[in-house]
């Protein structure tokens, strides 16, 4: 063993201090090492919540008698319930749930008092937007505790036989749009956007840094042709590209995993072009930024692991302190998937998902134009 090389600890520490030189040279990759650690540990910590609280509720209000007032009161103390309006009808109600402005409708029937001091047990009526069932899984189980607590104060004297064993009252719940809680329901859906948006940032992300590692930028930059044109024209054939793999996402959630496809599949398509388009950009953007397809790849896993964590798909999004929902209502993820369940699972139509389709193309908007005046700048 004599013919191997002595260690040499000149050699070690020169190697040692060429990558320390290397890696100060490459800012980048360094802040992605100590920034993806920090962005994880934030989200975890402090943004994600299982148990979400305080979620949105409308109220209609068929009686406004005590005991009425008395149990929306018990439904507020649980921490779960946060009401928000006072509605006119049911169909307001329902409309409240398809838009995703309400997580619950309670609705107190009428004569509520009067049939509860009879012993008649009225029914109250909590209705949920079951599309993520880890979203209202525990408010829901708190509401059975109410059925012999939220009257125990008013049911006294005269009143108290009407305590009974099961409470003076009932409670009926109807879990809309996911009625047997089908999880299936609504990760699917939301994969779709998943997985375009790990797909078309990291394809389109390397676009740029390809052709220059390649040799082939001169070329690109000789060519009688403007920044707008070549951005959009290598986004362009990833479009079909992305629609292939939706088409192939919507055939195995409905024959596959029995995901109901409720709406408008057409405008599904439509809103996915917008979406396709605002992650096709990013990744144009970032491959214009970056030096080299290392930091591309870099920065598509720095914006695809928050997308994930703050756009709602894994966690409750109301779950999330308000600093996190306003950087999830800035990622395109976030209202795609919005888009996805309210289109499969509850029929939405235009009018519905209108209000999470602007801020998409809002998104593509910023992102393309960033990537044209950062290709300008290679033109000089």
């Amino acid at each position: 063993m004599n013919w191997l090389p002595k260690f040499s600890m000149e050699r070690f520490k020169g190697i040692v201090l060429k990558e320390f030189i290397q890696m100060r040279r490459d800012r980048l990759t360094f802040a992605m090492m100590l920034g993806v650690p920090l962005v994880q540990l934030l989200l975890f910590g402090y943004a994600i919540n299982v148990n979400p609280r305080h979620l949105p509720v409308d109220v209609l209000m068929g009686d406004n008698g005590p005991q009425g007032r008395t149990i929306l009161y018990a439904f507020k103390n649980t921490d779960y319930f946060n009401f928000d309006r006072l509605l006119k009808s049911d169909e307001d109600g329902r409309e409240a749930l398809a838009r995703g402005d309400a997580q619950f409708v309670i609705s107190i029937p009428p004569n509520f008092s009067r049939d509860l001091l009879r012993g008649d047990r009225p029914v109250v009526l909590v209705e949920a937007d079951a599309t993520d069932p880890s979203a209202t899984g525990y408010a829901l189980s708190s509401v059975n505790a109410l059925l012999t607590t939220a009257l125990q104060n008013d049911l006294k004297g005269s009143l108290a036989y009407l305590k009974g064993t099961s409470g003076p009252f009932d409670v009926q719940v109807h879990a809309l749009y996911n009625p047997e809680i089908n999880t299936q329901y609504n990760i699917v859906p939301g994969l779709m956007g998943v997985i375009l948006t790990m797909t078309m940032i990291m394809i389109t992300g390397l676009a740029i840094t390809r052709e220059r590692e390649r040799g082939t930028m001169e070329n690109l930059l000789s060519m009688p042709t403007r920044p707008l044109e070549v951005l959009v024209g290598k986004i362009a054939p990833y479009i079909i590209v992305g629609y292939v793999q939706l088409g192939l996402i919507l055939f195995m959630a409905y024959f596959l995993f029995g995901v109901p496809i409720l709406g408008s599949v057409p405008l599904l398509l439509v809103a996915a072009f917008v979406f396709i388009a605002a992650n096709l950009a990013l990744g144009i953007m970032f491959s214009t930024i970056a030096q080299n397809q290392l930091q591309a790849m870099q920065m598509a896993f720095f914006v695809f692991l928050p997308s994930i964590l703050l756009s709602g798909y894994l966690f409750p999004f109301r779950g999330m302190p308000a600093w996190a929902q306003a950087i999830g209502e800035v990622m395109p993820l976030t209202h795609f998937i919005r888009i996805c369940r309210g289109i499969l699972l509850k029929g939405n139509g235009l009018l519905d998902i209108a209000p999470e389709i602007w801020p998409i193309a809002l998104f593509a908007a910023v992102a393309l134009t960033v990537g044209v005046k950062r290709y300008r700048q290679t033109l000089d």
